[in-house]
């Protein structure tokens, strides 16, 4: 098991930084003033001695703003040259390099839940720069990359922002043919530190919340009903109609499934993604509104 103090956590403001802070509190967390991984001087210039864990939870995350050219340099400094040169780092320091991938380095055409293994064919440029990302975290000897999907952590997020509609009385229409499963930002913090305090063998992971697949469409069905609305309040369409008006947004895949086999194969059981939505938005467990077609 690596100490705490051995661990640094770049990019520890982010949703999914706080949820690693809060598992380990005493480890080193480093924002973007506190280092600004797309600098290749900085980092190679901050002190890693004694650190034997680098787990890098910075990164581009705005999949339609990636889509935008002028954003190019940006988008790769922080989802590729910044990896390069902690993966250099790790190197150096003899540390693990934790890495965090996505499913947007597939092209969701895959029938049934993706591998780890599974050949990248990225259809965004969010999704080439975590594809090449994920190359350079994989050129170090000791490294695990965490293959996630449809994060939910702190601040404002899909959850939220339907907990929001169904208080407010709103029926929204929610993409109805992408289908993936909620990952809880604290759920893949867990299965970080499992990997790093069981010293599974190094290389790539997938790591999401458990439970059935769904489209967005049941992920707000779900939510309403915790909510006390009727599932029936939200109704599906589908990704092309939604994006219709939205000519710049980026090519999302499909199917958004990960195949947790080799995560649980290590002991570590995440739970599954309904049972923390009533945790998450703080709300009491309520029986589950009836089900519909297109929504649960």
């Amino acid at each position: 098991m690596i100490p705490q103090s051995a661990i640094v956590i770049v990019g520890a403001n982010g949703q999914l930084g706080r949820a690693l802070q809060e598992r380990l509190p005493d480890a080193v967390a480093l924002d973007r003033q506190g280092l600004d991984v797309s600098d290749a001087a900085a980092v190679r210039a901050h002190d890693w001695s004694g650190v034997r864990a680098i787990v890098n939870a910075a990164g581009w995350t705005d999949v339609d703003g990636a889509e935008d050219p002028a954003n190019l340099a940006a988008v790769r400094a922080a989802n590729v040259d910044a990896v390069a040169h902690l993966a250099e780092a790790a190197d150096r320091a003899g540390a693990t390099l934790v890495h965090v991938s996505s499913e947007y380095v597939f092209d969701g055409t895959h029938p049934g839940p993706m591998p780890e293994d599974l050949t990248p064919s990225p259809l965004s440029v969010y999704g080439q720069s975590k594809a090449d990302g994920d190359l350079a975290a994989a050129a170090v000897e000791r490294h695990y990359i965490a293959r996630t999907t449809w994060v939910v952590g702190e601040g404002r997020n899909f959850v939220r922002t339907m907990a929001g509609l169904a208080d407010n009385g709103v029926s929204p229409r929610v993409v109805d043919d992408q289908i993936g499963r909620l990952t809880f930002a604290g759920d893949l913090a867990d299965g970080i530190v499992h990997l790093l305090d069981v010293g599974a063998d190094f290389g790539t992971y997938n790591i999401t919340s458990d439970g059935d697949p769904v489209s967005w469409c049941q992920v707000a069905a779900a939510v309403f009903a915790v909510c006390g609305r009727d599932a029936a309040d939200v109704t599906g369409i589908s990704t092309r109609d939604y994006l219709a008006d939205k000519p710049d947004s980026a090519h999302r895949p499909l199917n958004s499934v990960l195949d947790l086999s080799k995560i649980i194969a290590t002991g570590f059981s995440p739970p599954g993604w309904r049972d923390v939505i009533p945790r998450y938005l703080d709300r009491p467990e309520r029986r589950q509104a009836p089900r519909h077609p297109g929504t649960e």
